[in-house]
């Protein structure tokens, strides 16, 4: 566990900048600044909307008073405000020069200027302007900026530099440390140069400490991984970046091997003790980035061998989690393939099952005509012999009622005995432990693995099955005249198909794996819970308390029960059958405004035929996305014409053409080699979701989306993505009846894509749902979340009430729809059948700080929310925490439940909201034109293929929205009806002016306006 309480800091006296620039001459010589716009470093050029300006650039009656009581003549006046303003918006004084006219001019007009009157001059004009900098830090408490500024935030980045890399964003934590101590902003310049000198300083201790460690053998072996060996055409350091493939035995053969291969070379843990896992991460994804050719380019002292070991320590914990995957896949496919067997003998003996039910009406007959039993028992022997004898209709019996009763049990073991020597391999290289008290699944596995040789099938001397259910027990378990026995094979094939959910669960965990390690150590400490919990509680208006929490959630629930109750029988569209099972009248569809298909057309015959190229510029050059994009390093980018080689690179993978054919089109701007270079070592997943946030807050800008939804819903729903068979996480999915994956998306109720992630078929959608909300860091903030059927789980449930969010997901059948009253002795007049169970009060109020620990983990970025959630799939059923989750998502489902039978603009709103994730997933196959097929079996690229086609989406949103805008305005001047009934029936996914095919070129010179919403001819509602 990690945390900024645990870093051992530099002092913050280790580096002086005045200092350092008196005796260098000139600071931080040969040093490449970071690009400002990298950075959160505010800048006044910008221009601003009219809400903008008001929220930002507003004179109140204090600012008023201010001003004209420091200043007397209008250019003063006007000076002091935009001063004042600027200082409060941005957090130092800029230039003046360098404020963009249209702020001033809204400054001017409250100040009653008959006109703006020019600001003072900055050379002439420096005395007032200091007199006036002065009077505003007074007038609002800030300092200016100080060698003690300096040495606070050197701290700060000396203590974030032991976690983070990027410059960009130490940079940002010296900006936000400043900000909270209402001290100014030095010039950007200045904080450039101290942090990286910092950053370096840290970086080089790593770099030495490191070195220290190395002792001459590990040398050489660190030296060898990056040597072609004699006979081999590759290195071994290009072996470490190899992805996994499907979960084959050849490949579970090679991945052991691997394994091994990792284990014999050099355990990185004790050279790499005292480094972040975050900074290890890091240092990992920089030199998986990198070439061999790079690595040994380094001249940096210690550098090149951590980069390497960082590689080396997380492609093992890597290993370990894969073949801990492939365990789980082959165990889940033993499984499959056995109810597949069954279902086929059943089909099999269909026609032998008529034969006995024939043979047995005819015994039946016989015994009708037949008045004395010695008779009977004569002419059915005979009719027995001439169906082909008792043994032989014995035998077929015994066939059928085998497979009768679903017993799949005893096809398990064929199936698991032609992988099961892999399988025992794979666990020999495994440390496992139990997550609790409870070893007797270890010790089962033990028992397995010293007989797993033996000739003998029955073990004498009894074992603890309680990890297993009673038909596996009785299965497992046989009697014999002498005692109990076990079946050695049925032993094995159990303590596997356990041993893999107790590994999905959490239940056992693996040492020096990631996904499969402890989960409860990535947790925040309670002590640091406990600080944050008044504030977080206070923030979502939570009680304080696994009692208040109770009395809360009961008084709530038996509230709304009863207004439902009340409110029943004028609910003309619900009714209740003699099951208790509610049935809704399917609601009517919303009738289309007058003239929709007319306003439709003219829209349409009014937007810009543009490139699709052409808008990614235009989309880079409005919010410069591409600035996040760069080496691993966090260097600036040494690149001939970066910008046009990003945009270029996110066209090829976001359409899916791949670098070959979206060079072979447009071999000016880059090789195909280059394409995957920079796909490789300059764009990441964290890279193009910043990319996607800066185009949502461009989105959220303009005001037309806001007729479409007002930002504070969320959809969230998976389509199904085709793969090559050649990697880990593709699968045959049931629902889709394909091979592939799951591009799982959440999109925002005004359109535009909030998040996307790729997980493997078979995993509940509803362990990723609230993964999208939690990882969003764009202006748009959800506090609703729609989903399909998928997300009904009740930990689900449980889990969004205590994160203040709330879940409601389409309805589309009642079957599994469970109603649970407040109290056992709460009765209702006319919803009374509803209800079918009770609420375990007492499991909530005692695992009430469990459960907040796990949520604060969560909002403090420990844990993503889908780790938790597959650890309380419902297979985890012992689990306390799950119990606890599982019975507070009971209360917070029969909420919605009722609400949901009871309101009927709630499910219209839950319908409409749904159909949009629907629209998008066609929007985005329209977008990978290139192919609908992934063809990366490297997980990763998986999850980036995904993302760049969002992060294309986004950018055809944003295009789109300026240019309706624009359309809307254009047609009120000419005065064709716009209403806001007629505009909200419009999409941002409209593409019939879109060219995506032809010749593609890409002027980065062709610069767009600057990007300035403008208000619609009508006000937003």
């Amino acid at each position: 566990m990690y945390s900024f309480l645990d870093i051992e800091t530099l002092s913050p006296n280790a580096f002086n900048l005045r200092m350092f620039c008196q005796a260098s001459g000139e600071p931080f010589s040969g040093h490449l600044m970071t690009a400002i716009d990298r950075t959160a470093y505010p800048r006044p050029g910008s221009p601003l909307t009219v809400e903008e300006l008001e929220a930002r650039y507003h004179l109140n009656d204090a600012d008023l008073f201010f001003v004209h009581g420091k200043a007397s003549s209008d250019a003063g006046r006007l000076t002091l405000a935009v001063l004042l303003k600027c200082r409060q918006d941005l957090g130092y004084f800029p230039a003046l020069c360098a404020i963009h006219i249209g702020t001033v001019t809204h400054l001017a007009a409250q100040l009653y200027l008959a006109s703006v009157t020019p600001l003072l001059d900055e050379a002439r004009q420096k005395t007032m302007l200091h007199r006036y900098r002065t009077a505003v830090r007074s007038h609002l408490g800030v300092l200016p900026f100080s060698e003690t500024a300096e040495q606070m935030i050197s701290a700060t980045v000396l203590a974030a530099a032991e976690m983070m890399s990027d410059p960009a964003d130490l940079i940002n934590r010296a900006i936000e440390t400043l900000g909270k101590a209402s001290i100014d902003l030095p010039a950007f310049s200045t904080l450039d140069r101290l942090v990286n000198h910092l950053r370096t300083q840290v970086h080089t201790r790593m770099y030495m400490q490191v070195t220290a460690r190395v002792t001459s053998d590990t040398a050489m072996v660190l030296d060898e991984l990056l040597a072609v060996p004699e006979g081999s055409t590759t290195t071994p350091f290009n072996r470490l970046k190899q992805a996994p493939g499907t979960a084959r035995p050849e490949t579970i053969r090679l991945w052991t091997e691997r394994l091994e291969w990792l284990a014999s070379l050099i355990d990185p843990d004790p050279l790499l003790d005292g480094i972040s896992h975050t900074k290890l991460r890091q240092f990992a994804s920089e030199a998986r980035a990198l070439e061999v050719s790079e690595l040994r380019a380094i001249t940096q002292p210690g550098r090149c061998y951590t980069l390497v070991l960082s590689l080396l320590r997380q492609v093992r914990a890597q290993c370990r989690d894969e073949l801990i995957e492939m365990l789980l896949r082959r165990v889940r496919k033993t499984q499959v393939a056995a109810k597949e067997k069954l279902k086929s003998l059943q089909e099999q003996h269909r026609g032998i099952e008529e034969k006995l039910v024939g043979v047995l009406g005819k015994v039946l007959e016989t015994a009708k005509d037949s008045e004395n039993d010695t008779d009977v028992g004569k002419r059915i022997r005979a009719l027995l012999a001439k169906q082909g004898g008792i043994e032989t209709l014995s035998e077929q019996c015994e066939t059928v009622s085998a497979w009768h009763n679903n017993n799949d049990l005893p096809l398990l073991w064929p199936i698991h005995a032609k992988t099961r020597s892999l399988l025992f391999r794979l666990l020999e290289l495994m440390d496992i432990h139990s997550a609790n008290q409870d070893r007797s699944l270890l010790e089962a596995l033990s028992v397995v693995i010293e007989h797993r040789s033996a000739r003998r099938n029955e073990l004498d001397g009894q074992l603890n099955l309680s990890f297993a259910s009673q038909r596996w027990q009785n299965f497992v378990t046989k009697r014999r005249r002498d005692g109990v026995v076990m079946d050695r094979r049925a032993l094995e094939v159990c303590v596997f198909i356990h041993l893999a959910a107790a590994l999905q669960a959490g239940d056992l965990f693996v040492i020096g794996a990631d996904t499969f390690d402890d989960y409860r150590t990535q947790l925040l400490p309670w002590p640091d819970c406990e600080a944050r919990l008044a504030h977080y509680c206070e923030a979502l208006d939570l009680p304080k308390s696994g009692e208040q929490l109770v009395t809360q959630l009961r008084h709530e629930l038996a509230a709304t029960a009863a207004a439902v109750d009340v409110g029943f029988p004028s609910n003309a569209e619900l009714t209740i059958d003699a099951d208790g099972l509610p049935h809704l009248k399917k609601l009517e569809a919303n009738s289309a405004p007058k003239g929709l298909s007319a306003f439709e057309m003219e829209v349409q015959a009014r937007m810009r035929e543009r490139h699709l190229l052409d808008i990614l510029r235009d989309g880079t050059s409005w919010t410069n996305f591409t600035r996040h994009f760069g080496p691993p390093s966090g260097a600036d980018p040494k690149l001939a014409r970066a910008d046009q080689r990003y945009v270029f690179t996110t066209f090829g993978y976001g359409c899916n053409l791949g670098p070959v054919q979206a060079a072979r089109h447009a071999p000016a701007i880059a090789s195909a080699n280059t394409l995957r270079r920079l796909n490789a070592q300059h764009i990441s997943t964290p890279k193009l979701e910043a990319a996607m946030t800066d185009l949502i807050n461009a989105y959220n800008r303009f005001a037309l989306p806001k007729l479409w939804g007002a930002g504070r819903a969320a959809i969230a729903d998976g389509t199904h993505i085709p793969l090559r068979e050649n990697n880990l996480l593709g699968a045959q999915h049931i629902r889709y009846g394909a091979y592939g994956g799951i591009a799982y998306h959440h999109v925002a109720d005004n359109y535009i894509a909030l998040f996307t992630t790729f997980i493997p078929c078979g995993v509940w959608e509803a362990v990723h749902i609230l993964d999208g909300l939690m990882k969003n860091r764009s202006t748009i903030q959800p506090d609703t979340l729609h989903a399909d059927t998928q997300g009904q789980s009740e930990p689900v449930f449980g889990l969004s009430r205590l994160l203040g969010i709330m879940l409601m997901p389409r309805m589309r059948n009642w079957g599994d729809a469970t109603f649970y009253r407040p109290d056992k002795s709460a009765r209702y007049q006319h919803i009374d059948r509803l209800f079918t169970r009770e609420i375990d009060w007492r499991l909530i109020a005692m695992h009430w700080q469990d459960m907040m620990q796990v949520v604060l983990s969560i909002q403090a970025g420990f844990v993503l929310p889908s780790m938790l959630l597959r650890k309380l799939g419902s297979y985890n059923r012992k689990s306390r925490l799950y119990q606890a989750f599982r019975e507070l998502g009971r209360v917070e489902r029969t909420l919605f439940l009722l609400r949901y039978v009871a309101n009927p603009e709630i499910r219209r709103t839950i319908r409409a909201e749904t159909t949009k994730i629907e629209s998008f997933n066609d929007f985005l196959d329209w977008i990978t034109f290139g192919s609908p097929v992934i063809k990366s079996g490297d997980p990763v690229e998986q999850e980036k293929q995904v993302k760049y086609a969002s992060l294309v989406a986004n950018a055809i949103m944003l295009s789109n929205v300026a240019d309706l805008t624009e359309t809307l305005g254009s047609m009120d001047r000419d005065n064709l009806p716009v209403t806001p009934e007629l505009a909200a029936a419009l999409s941002p996914y409209t593409r019939r002016h879109i060219r995506r095919f032809g010749k593609y070129e890409l002027n980065m010179d062709d610069q767009p306006a600057p990007l300035m919403p403008k208000p619609l001819p009508f006000d937003v509602p």
